[in-house]
């Protein structure tokens, strides 16, 4: 039988270049974590100025974007705190990473000689003060491209089509529409770029010093991939901007390695100069693989700034709704996505304004009212939303002839606010009720059988016991909230392993006869709700998703 284990004492990296923040988790050769660390944006680089680790332009609605510099920064900073804590870099063989999705960088003509010749006794920042053609990097929050997401499906033959082709219809956030934007506002800026990165290929760029390719898994949140055939779609391109395949590059599986790390690295903080880095990829990819997803039937949540829920198809389906990307642990599957804008910052917002800024506050409102809040049902949109894609805004609604009996026949009406209490239980029904309806009209398991839950929120009970309830299946969690810069290391770990045999190896293979005792276990958090709860929950459900569609076509993007 073949050996499948890693090399005794060596250590894996991976990160996690978020939108508010860097992290980093080590591995060592029983997938066990040795050491982390994270640098928050706003507080540690306060001269960026960023609120949430980006910046909301006023003269643009709905423009949303992070400097670019400050990523490059972050990544140093973080370098030097596991330096300081006393990593041996040296042992490390492979470092891999995750990127905050959609966010897309701009490099300028010549900088490719510049990552090529970094010196070590500078910082990153300096010698790559002037790489890029713009300086501002619109990130997936950014929806202020509806003009260019309709105009590439009109071209294409309408957003069906499109889905059919990349995974998606026009996204806001996605980089195509991005791209284009930049083309048609900022002609001088495209002119000036001869690379165009994501986040995570971005930074694989820096740590090998030349131009890393865009991952395949990464490369489907773009518009621009042939989701069958893994390579870009000439349609597609064409429809975006002029000459755009050539500032692509190729494309790569996400388990392929990008090259060695760059010699600064290996110079300032003493990495082996034999330690690989392999391809990043996106934020929710590296989640599925931290999370050691593998089984249909069941889901994972993550709950962060947005919330996203994903599964595993073992065929691509795309539709109107949702996102369809290659697994990036699995070269044969799929994952399927939903990605909800308001996440725990519309979470956040609603405590500070109802529960006195506390989160013990919050959580003792949500305890004490009672499931199915008093047929009180809101919406809450502190950003555009991307699912439903409502605007900014706040809507409420009581329904009048709520039993506990049945929920047949509601009539509901408008109300401008609740009490306290009820803003917190309507808050989070509502995200999770929403979040149940469309994953079963992609065609998600309904009930799933099991939940794994990731991201900050994952650490809050009350709301676990919520999801538990609504969805109807046991919550379970990986030892870490931070999924994406674990299942990176993870990642580094198997594209090592593959790069090591030469042929594409199941990354189950490393942990399948180890998982319990490793950082990848999982445990049961919240057993399934009241079984009798489920089908009340599925009525106040239905009336929800009457109630949004009815939005969707009053106010709808």
């Amino acid at each position: 039988m073949e050996d499948y284990s890693l090399p005794k004492d060596s250590l894996f990296l991976g990160f996690d270049s978020s939108t508010q923040s860097c992290k980093a988790t080590v591995l060592d050769s029983n997938l066990n974590i040795v050491t982390s660390d994270v640098v928050h944006f706003d507080s540690e680089l306060p001269h960026y100025k960023t609120k949430g680790g980006v910046h909301r332009d006023p003269s643009d609605d709905g423009r949303i974007v992070s400097p670019t510099l400050m990523w490059v920064e972050a990544l140093e900073l973080l370098l030097e705190k596991l330096n300081k804590s006393g990593l041996d870099f040296g042992k490390i063989v492979a470092v891999s990473g995750s990127g905050q999705q959609h966010g897309s960088v701009y490099w300028k003509k010549g900088s490719l000689e510049k990552l090529g010749r970094l010196d070590s006794s500078k910082s990153l920042k300096d010698q790559l003060n002037d790489a890029f053609s713009t300086t501002e990097s619109p990130v997936w929050m950014d929806s202020s491209t509806t003009a260019q997401c309709r105009e590439i499906e009109n071209a294409v033959g309408g957003a069906l089509e499109l889905s059919r082709l990349t995974g998606s219809r026009g996204y806001e956030r996605f980089t195509g529409p991005q791209i284009r934007k930049i083309f048609q506002t900022q002609p001088d800026v495209y002119a000036d770029t001869e690379r165009i990165s994501l986040v995570s290929s971005f930074m694989a760029c820096l740590l090998t010093g030349s131009y890393a390719s865009i991952d395949e898994t990464d490369g489907a949140g773009m518009n621009l991939m042939d989701i069958k055939e893994r390579v870009w779609s000439k349609i597609v391109l064409e429809a975006t901007a002029l000459g755009l395949e050539e500032k692509l590059g190729k494309l790569a599986p996400a388990h392929a390695v990008v090259g060695l790390i760059a010699s600064y690295f290996v110079e300032k903080f003493h990495f082996n100069k034999n330690c690989v880095v392999v391809q990043w990829s996106g934020d929710n990819p590296n989640s599925l693989a931290g999370l050691t997803l593998n089984t249909p039937g069941d889901l994972a949540i993550s709950l962060g700034t947005s919330d996203t829920v994903f599964g595993i198809a073992s065929e691509p389906r795309p539709r109107l709704e949702g996102h369809v990307f290659p697994n990036p642990v699995d070269p044969k599957s799929y994952m399927v996505m939903l990605c909800y804008k308001n996440g725990s910052l519309t979470r956040e917002d609603i405590r500070n304004k109802y529960a006195e800024q506390s989160w013990e506050t919050f959580n003792s409102y949500l305890e004490k009212t009672s499931p199915l809040n008093g047929g009180k049902l809101g919406f809450y949109y502190k950003d555009h939303e991307i699912l439903p894609p409502l605007p900014v805004g706040f809507h409420r609604y009581v329904l009048d002839n709520l039993t506990d009996d049945s929920l047949e026949g509601l009539r509901e009406h408008e109300v401008e606010e609740f009490d306290g209490a009820s803003e917190v239980r309507a808050v989070i029904e509502g995200q999770f009720l929403s979040m149940r309806a469309h994953s079963e009209r992609f065609g998600m398991p309904n009930p799933p059988k099991r939940i794994i839950a990731t991201g900050g929120a994952s650490a809050n009970q009350s709301i676990l016991k919520s999801i538990s309830a609504i969805f109807g299946c046991d919550i379970y969690t990986v030892q870490r909230p931070d999924s994406a810069s674990l299942g990176a290391a993870l990642r580094a770990a198997h594209g090592w392993l593959c790069n090591n045999k030469g042929k594409f190896i199941p990354i189950s293979c490393m942990y399948e006869s180890k998982s319990e005792k490793t950082a990848l276990s999982c445990k049961l958090l919240m057993p399934a709700g009241n079984p009798e709860l489920l089908p009340k929950y599925t009525s106040l459900m239905k009336k929800r998703i009457e109630i949004e569609d009815r939005l969707v076509q009053t106010l709808g993007r």
